[in-house]
């Protein structure tokens, strides 16, 4: 199967195939990102968490140092409030407060376009099977034609089982990489519900560590 025939396949498609190499791309554009920037922010995360497990004091310059060099990550919002003036006035209770609508603020922006992977998914199958009929119907237009019917109708199926199988590979890889990115958003959500624990049992020790 040579390139020139997929390209032949691909412009007897209608644009069913150009259309699904797009969503591949957009999809692939969609998992890179995402996969690199919730890596990033488990990293941040374990930092902030061993800064907060070390033996010693909480060193208040480290914890600014992480906050500067990492200013809009979703757990750095946390420590925001933490290290600020107004946390010296607040009870255990208005605290936990305080950092879960912090933790239900910053949840939003860790699925972000992720739901543009998830219609791909759901739509890269359904397009394959609209090629797929459109293939047959290709096909069968050229039943009557005796003399080429044969290599008309095998190009039309041939058109019809790559649309469906390029459909089925779009939406099998997506899928999985759609997993695995639910299961690092719940792992960031939990790295950020564990930083609210740790405060609020150290919440004494965070007290004294800000500035007045």
């Amino acid at each position: 199967m040579t390139l020139q025939y997929l390209i032949t396949i691909a412009n007897s498609s209608g644009g069913i195939l150009y259309f699904m190499m797009i969503l591949l791309f957009v999809a692939i554009v969609i998992i890179v990102e995402r996969l690199k920037h919730l890596a990033d922010m488990r990293r941040v995360g374990y930092e902030l968490i061993n800064l907060c497990q070390s033996k010693g004091a909480i060193q208040l310059e480290s914890l600014q140092a992480l906050q500067k060099n990492h200013e809009d990550y979703p757990i750095i919002q946390l420590l925001k409030t933490v290290i600020g003036k107004d946390i010296k006035d607040l009870n255990r209770e208005a605290l936990d407060g305080n950092l879960e609508e912090a933790i239900m603020l910053e949840v939003p922006h860790l699925d972000k376009g992720v739901w543009i992977l998830d219609t791909i998914i759901t739509l890269a199958p359904l397009l394959g099977l609209f090629g797929t009929i459109v293939g047959m119907f290709n096909a069968m237009a050229f039943i009557t034609d005796i003399q080429n019917s044969a290599v008309q109708i095998s190009g039309g199926i041939s058109e019809a089982l790559i649309s469906t199988a390029f459909g089925l590979v779009i939406a099998m890889v997506g899928l999985s990489f759609f997993n695995n990115i639910n299961y690092k958003i719940r792992f960031l959500v939990h790295q950020m519900e564990t930083f609210k624990v740790m405060v609020l049992n150290r919440s004494e020790e965070f007290k004294n560590i800000n500035p007045l």
